[in-house]
């Protein structure tokens, strides 16, 4: 990939593109850069705002009016976030915007590359892979789970329903609980409710406290109240980066992306809570003896879930899964149960991260080679009923 490079900090820029094998051009103005985009082949435009005689952005409005260049992907860079210039620059088609001060030049090359990429892109090609490698569930397993679920439904209806009505009696709310999971795709996950009803409000700083994944006491969520340390030393109503709005908060994407990374580097992929005080009497009996799972044989009816998989995970925590090494884990259909409960499960200190990821990847991998197997699902079913019974409640 060649890039071109329009401004006066061309040394960060080259010392990172002999690292990632990419040809970096150089100019200092709009009329050497010109020159070297009629000479050579450009593949991506990285021009500061600030240039001798005019702008970066002038310079790209020019190049529009160019058809031969105008569909060369442009990334604007400013050394200050500045709202009206930001506007300005997305309205008039540029490929993206970053601000200096707060974006490393392996971030700015690393979105060059994925903008020429997607440029480069045959889009016949990939939707004729995508059809090759599209998961299809083995049809024993889908008969199996389907046959399986209805038969247990179906005979332990009236002791749900007992247990339903102990639940409600002990503690307000509903009797079930829905949350969003994550496995093949992200679906509603049933199950009966063990704890009392406001207990996610809790889970944040139960996370710090007793996640038994959790080595190194690290903070687990962004904090949307801590100030940014370069939007204090601003003029008030200016930011150091655009603004993002998440779930009725406003964070600069500098600071959102600094508190983001430091998560990921140090927390602990995984939550398990041990000795979890807001888990109800009634909840504790269902979660030793696995009975809150059962609703999730409605999941396996739907086909959200099969009898034996990968656990399908809660949405924080599927977001920490960015690597591919670890992410390989959703290649399998989300499960009931599986290889990680079956090996681990009541183990409750000795349960490391690392095992955890090993054995999800491990039973993928049966799905990744098509070297599944009816035979081994029935073997982790048969061993996974000895567990069932539990005196943690993790």
């Amino acid at each position: 990939m060649d890039i071109l490079y329009i401004g006066n900090s061309f040394s960060s820029y080259e010392q990172y593109a002999k690292e990632k094998n990419i040809v970096l051009w150089s100019a200092r103005n709009s009329l050497e850069a010109l020159q070297v985009i009629k000479s050579k082949n450009v593949d991506v435009i990285i021009a500061d705002f600030n240039l001798p005689g005019n702008s970066g952005l002038y310079f790209f409005q020019t190049l529009q009016k160019t058809p031969l260049y105008s569909e060369i992907p442009f990334i604007l860079i400013n050394e200050e976030f500045n709202k009206k210039l930001f506007k300005e620059a997305f309205s008039k088609g540029i490929s993206d915007f970053f601000v200096s001060t707060s974006s490393s030049v392996s971030k700015i090359i690393a979105r060059a590359e994925s903008l020429h990429n997607l440029k480069t892109l045959n889009w016949n090609d990939i939707n004729i892979l995508d059809a090759e490698k599209k998961f299809k569930m083995p049809r024993s397993k889908r008969i199996f789970d389907v046959v399986f679920a209805t038969s247990v439904l179906l005979i332990i209806a009236p002791f749900m329903l007992f247990i339903m009505l102990a639940i409600r009696l002990e503690s307000k709310g509903k009797v079930y609980y829905i949350s969003k999971r994550v496995g093949r795709k992200t679906f509603d996950f049933y199950k009966l409710r063990s704890m009392r009803s406001g207990s996610d409000e809790l889970i944040k700083k139960l996370a710090v406290e007793n996640n038994q994944y959790n080595k190194h006491n690290a903070v687990q969520s962004i904090d949307f109240k801590k100030p940014c340390v370069k939007c204090s030393t601003m003029p008030k109503d200016e930011s150091c980066s655009p603004i993002l709005h998440i779930d009725g908060n406003r964070i600069c994407d500098y600071w959102y992306n600094h508190q983001k990374n430091t998560i990921e580097k140090n927390n602990a992929t995984f939550i398990k809570i041990v000795n979890d005080p807001r888990i109800t009497k009634i909840g504790k009996f269902i979660r030793n003896t696995s009975i809150d799972e059962l609703p999730q044989l409605i999941n396996v009816l739907k086909g959200d879930m099969s009898i034996v998989g990968n656990r399908p995970l809660p949405v924080y925590e599927a977001e920490l899964l960015t690597k591919d090494v670890i992410s390989k884990r959703f290649l399998a259909p989300a499960g009931i149960t599986g290889l990680w409960q079956v090996e681990l499960r009541g183990k409750a200190g000795n349960m490391s991260e690392e095992e955890r990821i090993e054995l999800d990847n491990k039973y993928a991998d049966y799905f990744i080679d098509k070297n599944y197997s009816f035979w081994y699902d029935m073997r982790l079913i048969l061993r996974t009923f000895p567990g069932l019974i539990q005196k943690s409640t993790v």
